[in-house]
């Protein structure tokens, strides 16, 4: 639970440093004629016919947030859809999977883990850091490629965070936090979120071989429940970072791929 309640209270800042900005920052439309230009050039990067993921040139979605947590889901919901392909799809998958600061992060929480002491049939010591590292990782991975991958081909779902990008905060921290039940067909049309929930359901079940200490309906509902909550946070991060960007280091989305 306080590994949740970390994450919320980092999500919980992002509107509090939105709302403390009183400019309003110019639109990235209106960039100089020699960005313009260049243009098709950055375009012709990606191969033709096949729609830009977050980090790729042209794309003007960042690789990474803070240049630490992965972006590479995101896409301008305010841009026509163009669907992706289903080696896309494992594409993203791979790049949030393998992305080393994703290994950082999960250190990271596996040390708080440690320190409350959470599943104790771990242990404590370098032998109990390493089977919750190793749990951690196995969620994380696991659960990428369910819910970015497998689910979405076989279901023919759109894994991408379409961000909203216009509105007020509140509409759009909704927006973001509620993406974890609806998403985008290949089709382009709007339903429920199957991809989410069975992807995060199936790793949640089997963190029963690995979790000596949450076994059961119970337990498995708890973790199912956490990482849909650790992903709407994830959805709240992508919605409002370009923003932060431009506020707070004076970027525009695409000035940077990091």
């Amino acid at each position: 639970m306080s590994l949740i309640s970390s994450k919320i209270l980092f999500v919980l800042a992002v509107p509090v440093l939105l709302m403390a900005q009183s400019a309003v920052e110019p639109s990235v439309i209106g960039a100089p004629a020699e960005a313009a230009a260049a243009a098709p050039a950055v375009v012709n990067a990606v191969p033709a016919g096949q729609t830009p993921l977050a980090g790729d040139p042209g794309s003007g979605q960042d690789k990474r947030i803070f240049g630490v947590l992965p972006n590479y889901r995101t896409a301008d919901g305010t841009q026509p859809f163009r669907p992706i392909t289903t080696k896309q799809k494992f594409t993203i998958a791979t790049k949030d999977t393998f992305d080393y600061p994703s290994y950082v992060l999960a250190a990271a929480f596996s040390g708080i883990s440690q320190v409350n002491n959470s599943n104790p049939s771990f242990g404590q010591g370098l032998k109990g850091y390493a089977r919750r590292y190793a749990s951690a990782v196995g969620d994380q991975d696991i659960g990428n490629f369910m819910t970015e991958a497998i689910y979405p081909s076989l279901l023919r779902e759109d894994p991408r965070y379409f961000r909203k990008v216009h509105g007020s905060v509140s509409s759009r921290l909704f927006y973001a936090a509620t993406r974890v039940f609806v998403t985008r067909t290949d089709a382009g049309t709007w339903r429920f979120n199957f991809s989410e929930f069975l992807g995060n359901g199936t790793v949640a079940s089997i963190g029963n071989l690995y979790y000596p200490d949450a076994r059961g309906f119970g337990p498995t509902m708890q973790r199912m429940g956490t990482q849909i909550g650790t992903d709407a946070i994830s959805g709240v991060l992508k919605e409002f970072w370009p923003d932060i960007k431009r506020k707070l280091f004076h970027k525009s989305d695409s000035a940077t791929a990091d």
